[in-house]
């Protein structure tokens, strides 16, 4: 039987948790936490991702603090930006929004944020640890996932999962996590030849779990 797995219920469910701890953390600290988005452009889909990002935190508490660049920003103006929110005591975490422009490096950029404040994980030192399946920050989607799958028991252990896409911020990541849960995992991106005829996907399709995200 299909089991409906919500991710909007778990969304505001985790809100509200947040909202608590961040009151917490103000407590503690004489200070929310803060937020650091990056944005370059004007890409629609970018700048609804970045307003849901805004809207997030303000819902819990957290503070954002949003800088909004014009296309023709250089590697160097960026840099120079990232390396002031490292230094910045109100800022806790850090994120580029992605894609970048073509004349801008963003694997360059994402290895200037500082480790601790890495919000996407995608610094080549939390990188490291997740495939070492050590304690490290993680990429937001695949840990969603993965706390969505917790939070109606689902157990991978054994379970064949298959992930579609080989992403360094989804594909890549979830396949190591999963992979850290002891599910056997089988990736398909878009050079897999014949994936609706493959065995694995037929036996897939027949799976009794599926999730709405947000």
């Amino acid at each position: 039987m299909m089991q409906l797995l919500d991710g909007k219920a778990l969304a505001k469910k985790i809100q509200g948790q947040l909202t608590e701890q961040v009151s917490q953390l103000h407590s503690q600290w004489g200070r929310v936490p803060g937020l650091a988005v990056l944005m370059v452009g004007d890409n629609p889909a970018s700048a609804a991702y970045v307003r849901n990002k805004e809207r997030a935190c303000k819902r819990v508490g957290i503070a954002s603090f949003g800088q909004h660049f014009p296309v023709s920003v250089t590697q160097a103006e960026l840099t120079t930006a990232i390396h002031a929110l490292n230094q910045d005591d109100r800022v806790d975490g850090i994120l580029v929004q992605l894609p970048l422009p073509a004349h801008l490096d963003a694997v360059a950029l994402l290895h200037e944020i500082a480790p601790e404040k890495d919000a996407d994980g995608l610094h080549p030192l939390n990188l490291g640890h997740l495939v070492r399946s050590e304690p490290g920050l993680r990429s937001c989607t695949p840990a969603g996932v993965m706390r969505l799958l917790a939070e109606y028991n689902v157990d991978v252990v054994g379970k064949q999962a298959i992930v579609l896409g080989r992403s360094i911020l989804v594909g890549k990541p979830l396949a190591l996590m999963l992979l850290a849960a002891n599910a056997t995992v089988v990736m398909a991106h878009s050079r897999t030849q014949d994936l609706g005829g493959s065995r694995s996907w037929r036996r897939q399709r027949r799976a009794d779990h599926s999730h709405r995200g947000q």
